[in-house]
């Protein structure tokens, strides 16, 4: 099996009946909403602030090296690098169209039947939906008008700053609404699922596999039956710090008319959570 850092495997029992195939399920529907949330963040440093595939990739290194580390941040650090055999970067050829197998489509069907607001996931599934419809979003380009993106009120570093905070917490809301699910699951099929040991295998081997995971798993260690890791201290204290940021990038996204669904998501799920 995989090891973490600290060499242990990161293999374990997760439960009866097809409980492995669910958290499998559940990890590859997180990964669907990381992989979203860290393609808006890529547009709008590529669109708004026009960075260079260069500086994207500086700036992904650096984000490696902090809160953000994970598995995904440092593949697209080395997605920037990548050129074609005529020297011309691979990411400005590809064509913005995503196809799917399924799996985030079936956490989202599963969260309909447990009455789960899984927004995030479900976001970013139907985000590959709507870049298939490639040919229709060319032609409504042509019809339905938008906002000019305005660049001059922006400062190039702050609003770095302010992406990178927002990334980490909209990720952080996407791990809380997936675990939320989880455990929602775990009670309706009676699998008394270990919601640390989970976050302990998803360190190594896996996709997700972020250094915030070992956050996950010591907030499971000291309290098993945690209603939502947005209420546990860790959590709590960088939501409390990020929200601005996140509000902030959301706000300029949507008034500049440049479409950020996960990012949308999560502010709109965090803001509906901490209303009485």
């Amino acid at each position: 099996a995989a090891k973490a850092n600290d060499r242990e495997s990161c293999v374990d029992y997760i439960g009866p009946d097809g409980s492995g195939h669910y958290v499998k399920m559940v990890h590859n529907g997180i990964e669907y909403s990381d992989m979203q949330l860290i393609s808006e963040t890529y547009f709008l440093l590529k669109n708004v602030l026009s960075m260079s595939n260069k500086e994207l990739e500086n700036t992904f290194d650096n984000w490696n090296k902090g809160e953000l580390n994970s598995y995904l941040i440092s593949i697209t650090k080395e997605i920037f690098k990548k050129k074609d055999g005529s020297g011309k970067y691979l990411i400005d050829l590809i064509l913005d169209h995503a196809d799917n197998k399924g799996t985030g489509k079936w956490i989202s069907k599963s969260a309909l039947d447990l009455e789960e607001p899984l927004s995030l996931i479900t976001e970013s599934v139907f985000s590959r939906y709507i870049s298939a419809l490639k040919e229709q979003r060319v032609y409504a380009s042509t019809v339905l008008s938008g906002p000019e993106i305005n660049k001059l009120s922006l400062n190039k570093k702050d609003f770095i700053e302010k992406l990178r905070k927002a990334l980490y917490l909209g990720k952080i809301i996407s791990y809380a609404q997936g675990f939320s699910q989880l455990k929602s699951a775990s009670k309706k099929y009676k699998w008394n699922l270990s919601y640390g040991k989970i976050a302990k295998i998803f360190r190594a081997g896996c996709i997700i596999r972020a250094k915030f995971l070992q956050k996950i798993t010591d907030a499971y260690v000291e309290k098993n039956d945690i209603v939502n890791l947005l209420l546990t201290p860790y959590f709590k204290n960088i939501a409390n710090e990020y929200q601005n940021s996140l509000r902030s990038v959301v706000s300029y996204a949507v008034i500049n008319g440049i479409p950020i669904p996960t990012f949308s998501a999560a502010i709109a799920y965090y803001d509906s959570y901490r209303t009485a």
